[in-house]
């Protein structure tokens, strides 16, 4: 009778701690790697301090996070050990890990994909990113209002549609508040260059630009040495590089990636994740205006944020005609706008820039 009643005892004993046990185990486990390292205050900072915050948000969910991961084969070997590992949602975070994931999606149907930037779909592999033009004007708007020169600077990586774009709507942006301003390039032929990058920043001070705007991986290199130069700077990718320039920083475009990274676990962990192409905008909760250096006057805060609302609200057009480019052509007419879809298709510069497309 003991015996029975001890058996029965640890029956239940096991029936009640059974659940915990399991509830205590991760329900789902997310890779995610990288092209360069998490603390270059830029594209990678962002995506990995974007998973971290879906951690905090999810405390059930594992993160296995591999950083320096090359673009070929090595990101199919990385993203293949993830799954070995039990991940169930892939975050590739490189444009040149497009590619290689679609492979090993093709390989792994039961596994979700996430890419940034991408523009391939798969059955379980999606797409995200922002529209940033609009944000980039708004970046044009104070730097036309904060410079003495009228002389704007961009240091770029490569002369790519969307860049391109970019570009341009910061200059619009700045023509709009000061009509005089213009915007020099340098494009550096690469992503992560510091060499290149601060070569490219100094050669556009010298020639008195005293705003630096950069697109690159991190924008480190580019926002030291216009601080070191009494240049003022916009930072890209990450909220914190604000910290490199102290005295000379005006604002930055930043990408806060945790909200979206969250839903996109809630959804694989609830079974409702879906394939598609997100492209937020400023009205989103994971494209971000950075927070305005002590050095940006009041009234040009007060423009930018007015601005912003009227993008919001449908009252503004970044690409409104008429609009020239750098060689006067005519681009678009006027009463006319160029479509936000067809960025990939802008393979010119706006009058007002100086540089060459190609």
């Amino acid at each position: 009778m003991k015996v029975l009643l001890i058996l029965a005892s640890l029956s239940l004993a096991l029936a009640v701690s059974a659940p915990t046990a399991a509830s205590a185990q991760p329900k789902l486990k997310v890779g995610i790697l990288h092209i360069g390292s998490i603390a270059d205050a830029g594209y990678n900072q962002a995506h990995a301090e974007g998973v971290q915050v879906m951690k905090k948000n999810l405390p059930n969910v594992e993160v296995i996070e591999v950083e320096n991961v090359p673009e070929a084969a090595d990101a199919e070997r990385v993203m293949e050990n993830m799954i070995k590992q039990g991940a169930k949602l892939i975050i590739p975070a490189s444009f040149g890990y497009l590619d290689p994931a679609l492979r090993v999606a093709k390989k792994y149907p039961e596994v979700k994909f996430e890419h940034p930037g991408g523009y391939k779909l798969a059955p379980n592999l999606g797409t995200y990113w922002a529209s940033t033009p609009e944000a980039f004007y708004l970046m044009g708007i104070a730097a036309g209002k904060m410079t003495k020169t009228n002389k704007l600077g961009y240091v770029v990586a490569l002369p790519i549609s969307f860049f391109l774009a970019n570009i341009n709507a910061f200059e619009l942006g700045a023509r709009s508040a000061n009509p005089k301003a213009e915007t020099r390039v340098v494009f550096t032929g690469t992503f992560l260059d510091p060499a290149k990058e601060a070569s490219a920043a100094n050669a556009l001070l010298d020639q008195g630009v005293d705003v630096l705007g950069v697109i690159v991986d991190s924008p480190i290199t580019v926002v030291q040495t216009a601080e070191k130069r009494g240049a003022h700077s916009i930072g890209y990718h990450y909220l914190g590089a604000s910290k490199f320039a102290p005295k000379g920083w005006i604002s930055g475009i930043a990408f806060t990636w945790g909200p979206l990274y969250t839903r996109f676990a809630k959804q694989v962990m609830d079974g409702t994740w879906k394939s598609e192409n997100l492209l937020g905008s400023l009205s989103s909760d994971y494209l971000t205006i950075a927070p305005f250096g002590p050095a940006v006057p009041a009234d040009a805060i007060k423009l930018v944020n007015e601005k912003k609302q009227d993008f919001i609200g449908g009252k503004l057009e970044v690409f409104r005609g008429p609009m020239r480019d750098n060689k006067g052509v005519e681009r678009v007419k006027a009463g006319e706008a160029f479509p936000m879809t067809n960025l990939g298709k802008m393979d010119w510069l706006v009058e007002g820039v100086i540089g060459q497309a190609k």
